[in-house]
């Protein structure tokens, strides 16, 4: 029987070992989205618009939200609320998707020799690639409406690092558990949802009282929402200890979900 390794360092040596595989897998599911609609991959820009527009009408208009006292920007409402759909959108991608990963590649668990290990990486792709195009989409309202961007934006790719680590190794763990357990994929869409209005994305952490605020910081999207809209919008600096610690964390997650994926997928074929 093949053994599967669990050692951390296997995460890294698959990713480089298959880079080639994952680029073309992340290449044809972004096109293939799209394949064979009028606009095709100009979808990718609308729907962020879309979705911006409408949060922000509900919030902003129905709703009379403001993200602070004394202001009745909806621009500024609209920004900062996008910033962090933006992050929360790349995560409830790929946690939404995850339990039915291996179930709709069941030709590569028993037909061919293919390092399933590489499918939540090359849905992650996917869902990057989507949130780079609403990120183009947040930085050209930024500069139309603000001028030019604060300096910290460059350091959002190092908050969004714990980001792509848990959830990669989350999709590692629910797309084992969801072929042997098919009502995950229907469990998770609640879990989405709720962690959608838990999180600080309609809100900031700070209208919360004391008590919720504490419940609030548990939540692992929490951190990198506040710091992603802080280095977008505001021009703040991270927190360098809450970073440290997501990456710990993150790696953490990352880890567990990989050993946990590479323990179980010698039962795939079975239960498929």
């Amino acid at each position: 029987m093949q053994h599967f390794s669990i050692a951390p360092r296997e995460m890294m040596a698959s990713f480089w070992r298959n880079r080639y595989l994952i680029k073309t897998s992340i290449q044809r599911e972004v096109v293939g989205r799209y394949r064979g609609s009028f606009m095709g991959i100009l979808w990718s820009f609308f729907n962020p618009v879309f979705m911006l527009t409408v949060y922000t009408f509900v919030f902003s208009v129905v709703f009379k939200a403001r993200w602070q006292a004394g202001s009745d920007s909806k621009t500024e409402f609209a920004l900062i609320l996008f910033a962090g759909l933006m992050v929360f959108n790349l995560f409830a991608e790929c946690f939404n998707r995850a339990p039915g990963l291996i179930l709709s590649h069941v030709n590569f668990v028993k037909k061919v020799i293919f390092p399933l290990e590489i499918l939540p990486l090359v849905s992650l792709g996917s869902a990057l690639f989507h949130a780079l195009v609403s990120f183009v989409v947040w930085l050209v309202a930024y500069i139309i409406f603000f001028g030019t961007p604060h300096i910290t934006i460059l350091i959002l790719p190092f908050i969004i690092g714990p980001l792509l680590l848990y959830t990669v190794g989350l999709s590692w763990g629910l797309a084992a558990l969801g072929v042997y357990l098919r009502d995950v994929s229907q469990f998770i869409g609640i879990v989405t949802t709720a962690l959608m209005f838990i999180s600080p994305i309609f809100y900031p952490v700070s209208s919360l009282p004391k008590e919720y605020q504490i419940l609030l910081h548990l939540n692992p999207l929490t951190p990198v929402i506040e710091q992603t809209r802080g280095v977008l919008f505001y021009g703040k600096m991270p927190e360098m200890n809450v970073l440290l610690l997501s990456y710990i964390f993150s790696v953490c997650v990352a880890w567990l979900g990989f050993v946990w994926f590479q323990k179980t997928r010698k039962g795939f074929a079975d239960v498929l």
